[in-house]
């Protein structure tokens, strides 16, 4: 008898497969503007039951396992690369974003779930919170291949809050499932909701911080690359990373939270340590980007969606054009964020991965209708991925949230006005030099006075008008202007 190695050659064929030709028309794709997440999402679709692959895969647990992984490993990745000196501009925007916002996304979208899906109002907000946080997967990497160097702010703003909002959407879904199963049991207490939040934040950062400084100091310890190079540290880095989300998620902790703040420490603390690791890294994250959207492509059954398919487009477009641009709306006015900024934050709310994985919840839990929210989901995904994700450049550009090249002399002006000045000169000589009426003391510096008038920690391309004049942020040094643009309009 000889023994049939086709249980190994076949799925690697299939899987090895899949991703070759996932890469290969994602190189294409991308010159047009289509990210590589969704020629991954429908290389899945055109494989699974419904396309000429016809290969049936409906494993929600496998697909489960492997989603929360992925995102895991992604979300390590992105703390290694955000920089502390971002939380500056970023921390408390990217915190209202990622709790208060992320409530009032799931709120106005479960209210449009209620009326479209024709749902009880659990089982709808159940759905706002499904597809209610942007996605740390689908931010990351459109973000990294837009080719726009965006502000500090709204990057900062951005890439955080992606990272810290997983959390509170988790927590949400579970709180609505439970919710839903106990429709016609014992109903859950306002208690039990809180101390359930507060085990998920609490465990999370605590975890996430306690092991990312100690992993950190282990790092340091270790060298510089004499143990084996960067691959051997990136894989040290994952393999601890995966083993504090495993720990905390047992906790009943937030997994998610845990593994990005142990990342932002690590790529703070040790960042000489980690830096020859972070391209091993980003191997890392792409490959878990890739098998988490083939595999949730591969779940999807697209004849089953047409039942659903005009309501989950309308909650969807509820979502990108009501829910979360007022959401953005109300968290970032009070923190002076500028009209055009609140707009392309509203805009780039990209939904990934993380909604689907989150519709796998419901499933698993045996929710009645439970394949509704995944329809759902993916719908919601599809539908951000093509019109937000190939759009991020052109809305960048378009509503001028964009850094110029300092080499591209003609886009610099544009930008930083035509004439630089350093940010110790005085009120007093700039207004008399240009014919401006003085609006403040002589003595004061243009720094300190645009500073005062942002009423916020500013950044490079930060903009106030002086009568006739409009003077810009060109430099700065932390919290302090180091150099000023001027333009005469």
């Amino acid at each position: 008898m000889v023994l049939s190695l086709d249980f190994l050659s076949l799925p690697l064929l299939a899987g090895a497969a899949l991703v070759f030709v996932s890469v290969l028309a994602g190189v294409f794709s991308a010159r047009i503007g289509f990210s590589f997440l969704l020629i991954f999402l429908v290389v899945g679709i055109l494989a699974g039951v419904d396309g000429p692959g016809g290969l049936v895969f409906d494993d929600f647990r496998l697909s489960f396992w492997v989603g929360n992984v992925a995102l895991a490993v992604i979300l390590l990745d992105g703390g290694l690369r955000t920089q502390m000196r971002t939380f500056r501009t970023g921390l408390r925007p990217s915190l209202l974003l990622a709790t208060l916002g992320v409530v009032l996304c799931t709120g106005i979208t479960g209210a449009a779930a209620y009326w479209l899906l024709d749902l009880s109002w659990p089982l709808a907000l159940l759905v706002g919170a499904i597809v209610g946080s942007t996605d740390a997967a689908a931010v990351f990497s459109l973000l990294k291949s837009s080719g726009v160097q965006l502000n500090e702010r709204v990057a900062a703003t951005l890439e955080i809050e992606s990272g810290l909002n997983d959390p509170m959407a988790v927590y949400l879904t579970l709180t609505f499932i439970a919710m839903a199963l106990s429709m016609s049991g014992e109903a859950l207490s306002v208690s039990e909701v809180l101390m359930s939040l507060l085990r998920q934040l609490g465990w999370g950062s605590v975890l996430g911080l306690g092991c990312g400084w100690a992993l950190a100091e282990l790092v340091k310890r270790l060298g510089r690359g004499e143990d084996g190079g960067g691959g051997v540290r990136a894989l040290l880095v994952v393999s601890g990373g995966l083993t504090v989300f495993a720990l905390t998620t047992w906790m009943d902790g937030s997994g998610f939270l845990a593994v990005y703040l142990m990342g932002v420490v690590i790529g703070n603390r040790a960042r000489r340590q980690v830096r020859a690791s972070l391209s091993a890294m980003d191997g890392y994250a792409w490959l878990s980007q890739a098998g988490m959207f083939l595999l949730l492509g591969l779940l999807v059954t697209p004849s089953d969606m047409l039942t659903s398919l005009w309501p989950a487009i309308g909650v969807s477009l509820v979502l990108m054009f009501v829910a979360r641009p007022l959401s953005v709306w109300l968290c970032l006015k009070p923190l002076h964020f500028s009209g055009r900024e609140i707009a392309f934050i509203s805009w780039v709310g990209l939904r990934g991965a993380v909604p689907i994985v989150l519709a796998v919840f419901p499933v698993m839990a045996g929710v009645e209708g439970a394949s509704i929210y995944f329809n759902v989901a993916f719908i919601v995904v599809l539908t951000s991925l093509v019109l937000q994700g190939s759009t991020i450049a052109w809305s960048a550009r378009r509503l001028n949230v964009v850094l110029p090249d300092l080499d591209d002399t003609e886009h610099a002006r544009l930008v930083f006005g035509d004439f630089v000045l350093a940010a110790s000169t005085s009120m007093g000589d700039l207004c008399f030099f240009y014919g401006l009426e003085l609006p403040c003391e002589a003595d004061k510096t243009v720094g300190q006075w645009l500073a005062d008038t942002l009423h916020r920690p500013p950044v490079e391309g930060d903009t106030a008008h002086l009568g006739k004049a409009e003077v810009s942020v060109r430099a700065t040094e932390g919290n302090r202007i180091v150099q000023v643009g001027i333009r005469i309009t």
